[in-house]
């Protein structure tokens, strides 16, 4: 995706023209915090320098009056949104018009048949029983559905909302911040107005990011989160089909492949209960720790004409909230990448472990998606944009490593029970040592294990209203001898 929500990124690179950014600023004076310089008149008066820094210079004299009357209706849409930190009904339609005008190779969105339906039904159904032998989690996926690109956009949309509304909710706040505090109360129309812009332009590059995003990805889960409704496993029959055009494969076997990611995604996050909200609380985590940078925000809005809408686009677009690492941001990205990581790892080892018996093309379409994922998939584009995380393949490929050893030393069972808590499961440093883990884990789960049939045991005679009471070691030991 090439634009940039929120502007993470880094900073554009200088023009040649190196007078370019002083004629945008508007004088050589310093411009203005907000660009509203002298109020000449369009030709040119007292303090006006040819209207290069009025406002209403720029607006009436550089528009036809079909521009002018554009201008005003997008800016009248902006400066009417009261609502959070992005404006999720431009969003909305910004991402179905993008959807509409298709994809760079000229595939257009379109409805989904009831051939296309039946066979994703049938996929899933089958993937479900195949996922059945290798992993001790039950199925995920109460229902089946075959998604346009525009229903894609329509149900992932409220968890894009969850996922994003942090993020702009702190940058939202850092454009606020421009303002000195002793003058916020007399500027609070001009912060209502900025706030109503930069919800506004959010919800535009979000709009614009997430239907670009609906062109590539081939399911709900795409990106390791569940983007979907709870229950469903959703797949796109187009995208399956661009996707499998050049990979020489049969056309069911792309389809079942994919189905089985699907539903080995609707396990996990249906039956780890604490999954889907650690996920989320490391982004929320990265959100409390952005701090940006105030005086390259202050540098960049005096230079913004704030009757050009496409000029504050192309700031976001540029990094003008480029922010500043943190411990904090740092910590929760990490915790968010190795989680992340696991999750697909596992994904990675249970699918293969299905398909591999099954499919003759399982080892390709394996490598396939790992180099989807090494050369900038959907899942790496998406939270690279969004909050600046880019996954690692190289993580991935450890995680799968991981799990599959866990299986062949503990089982099926023993390795699923690793999700049962997130203190539980391998570290990142653990997915350099996997062999240690699965070692010294084993012991440890021992000990565990019968440190929980202990307290089991002492719950239940406490139930029972038995006399054994006294202190711990006492109660554990007639515990033992009672049965």
């Amino acid at each position: 995706m090439s634009d940039t929500p929120f502007g993470f990124g880094l900073p554009p690179e200088e023009p040649e023209n190196g007078d370019e950014g002083k004629k945008k600023g508007g004088g050589q004076g310093g411009p203005n915090p907000f660009g509203f310089g002298g109020f000449g008149l369009p030709g040119g008066g007292a303090g006006g320098q040819g209207g290069a820094d009025n406002p209403f210079a720029a607006m009436f004299g550089q528009m036809n009056p079909a521009d002018l009357g554009a201008a005003f209706q997008q800016l009248g849409q902006m400066l009417s949104y009261e609502g959070g930190p992005v404006n999720w009904d431009m969003a909305k339609d910004v991402a179905r018009r993008t959807v509409a005008q298709g994809t760079s190779d000229g595939v257009k969105d379109a409805s989904v048949g009831i051939a296309e339906k039946s066979a994703v039904e049938e996929a899933v159904r089958l993937a479900d029983h195949w996922l059945d032998d290798v992993t001790s989690l039950p199925s995920g996926a109460t229902t089946a559905v075959a998604w346009s690109r525009a229903e894609w956009v329509e149900a992932t949309l409220p968890v894009w909302k969850e996922l994003v509304d942090p993020v702009a909710e702190r940058v939202g706040a850092a454009m606020g911040s421009v303002v000195p505090e002793e003058m916020q109360a007399m500027a609070g129309p001009l912060l209502g107005m900025m706030r109503s812009m930069g919800g506004a332009m959010f919800g535009q590059q979000i709009g614009q990011a997430v239907g670009v995003l609906a062109g590539e990805v081939v399911g709900s889960t795409d990106i390791g989160l569940p983007l979907g409704p709870a229950g469903k496993a959703a797949l796109l029959p187009l995208n399956i089909q661009g996707f499998g055009k050049d990979l020489g494969v049969p056309s069911e076997e792309v389809r079942l492949y994919l189905a089985l990611r699907e539903a080995a995604h609707a396990r996990l996050f249906a039956h780890v209960p604490w999954l889907r909200s650690h996920l989320f609380g490391a982004v929320e985590g990265y959100a409390r720790g952005i701090k940006v940078d105030t005086s390259k925000l202050e540098d960049v809005v005096g230079q913004i004409d704030p009757t050009n809408p496409e000029q504050l686009q192309e700031a976001l677009q540029g990094g003008m909230f480029q922010p500043q690492d943190t411990p904090e941001q740092k910590a929760a990205l990490a915790r968010l990448e190795t989680a992340l990581a696991l999750v697909e790892g596992w994904v990675d080892a249970v699918v293969h472990e299905a398909a591999k018996p099954r499919l003759t093309s399982a080892d390709a379409m394996r490598e396939t998606m790992r180099r989807r994922r090494a050369s900038g998939g959907p899942a790496e584009q998406t939270f690279a944009t969004l909050i600046g995380l880019e996954l690692r393949p190289r993580r991935l490929r450890d995680a799968s490593r991981l799990w599959a050893s866990l299986t062949d030393a503990r089982g099926v069972e023993g390795r699923d029970g690793l999700w049962e808590h997130p203190d539980m499961l391998p570290t990142a440093s653990d997915l350099d040592d996997p062999d240690g883990f699965v070692h010294r884990e084993q012991l440890d789960f021992s000990e565990i294990d019968k440190m929980l049939g202990e307290a089991a045991q002492r719950r239940e005679q406490g139930d029972n209203g038995g006399d054994k009471g006294g202190d711990e070691g006492g109660s554990r030991g007639e515990g033992e001898d009672g049965k």
